[in-house]
């Protein structure tokens, strides 16, 4: 058969099933049920002649003519994605856009950004995940991740849209009963309550301390870690955002407030690809303008 058949969707599904490693990674990827997904690749197989993908119990691997086809199906797409945006009028956006997004802070600072975003350009599909865990955006097929915090080292390259303040908060039970820590080398005495095993880091005049504090209870949650505090758990590092309510109310109490940690960036975090998906840029755009008091330069993360 000739091409004139092929369906710039089939190809889109094609390059998710050989990227997420199967139908049904690839179908939570695209937001659509598994059976749309195998109806599109078994259409394209048609229309080309040839399997692309062999199934096995494991899930399904590409053939070799799948392993051919991939990558000019990967970049068939993204010119077809290059020429729908040119000729759209005004910078209108089309087309995909995957965004890995904190639970702590999403749903109440970002979500407003990107259903503005979806409002201002109705031919833009906008797929959120919003998870605490730790996201890897290449092998998980996003476009751009929105990070709170400090930047761990990584080949992906970020933007720094606005800074991003936290501090140290207990509850007036546990300081009754355990004492509120004065200087840093003093937190090891007391129960921190932790995402895992991250290091909290202070200012000591012009010098950064780190401190790897203990504890008995971590959740990858923010607002879980906040309810531990006001249970009198021990004490924990949060956003500003979620515990100036609770400090107002004196159900949480500032702790070791002469040694601050140094202001933490929200960052948009993407692939190490030469230049920025258009959409990527106007989401930057928009949270600079949300957040960015102090934006810095794209830069690499090293």
């Amino acid at each position: 058969m000739g091409n004139a058949g092929l369906d710039i969707e089939e190809l889109r599904t094609f390059v998710e099933v050989a990227d997420a490693g199967g139908v049904s990674s690839a179908a939570r990827r695209l937001g659509v049920s598994k059976s749309i997904v195998s109806r599109q690749l078994a259409r394209l197989e048609t229309e080309l002649g040839v399997q692309l993908l062999a199934r096995n119990t494991r899930g399904a691997a590409l053939t070799e003519a799948g392993v051919l086809f991939r990558d000019h199906a990967a970049r068939a797409c993204a010119e077809i994605d290059t020429a729908r945006e040119l000729i759209l009028p005004d910078g209108e956006l089309c087309g995909r856009l995957r965004v890995a997004v904190p639970l702590t802070f999403g749903p109440t600072h970002l979500a407003p950004v990107l259903a503005e975003m979806a409002r201002q350009h109705p031919q833009l599909h906008i797929h959120t995940v919003y998870s605490d865990r730790f996201v890897d955006i290449i092998t998980e097929g996003f476009d751009c991740a929105i990070r709170f915090g400090y930047l761990q080292d990584s080949n992906l390259i970020a933007r720094h849209v606005g800074p991003f303040y936290g501090k140290l908060v207990a509850s007036p039970d546990y300081i009754k009963a355990h004492g509120s820590p004065e200087k840093p080398d003093e937190l090891s005495a007391h129960e921190a309550l932790m995402q895992g095993t991250e290091a909290w880091q202070f200012t000591d005049g012009d010098k950064i301390v780190t401190v790897r504090p203990q504890g008995r209870f971590k959740a990858d949650n923010g607002t879980a870690l906040m309810a531990a505090a006001l249970a009198g758990l021990g004490i924990a590092w949060l956003p500003d955002g979620i515990t100036d309510e609770h400090v107002a109310s004196g159900a949480l109490v500032p702790v070791m407030t002469r040694y601050p940690p140094p202001p933490a960036g929200v960052y948009v975090i993407r692939p190490p690809s030469q230049h920025p998906a258009r959409k990527v840029r106007v989401l930057t755009e928009m949270l600079v303008a949300c957040f960015g008091k102090a934006s810095l330069p794209a830069e690499a993360v090293r």
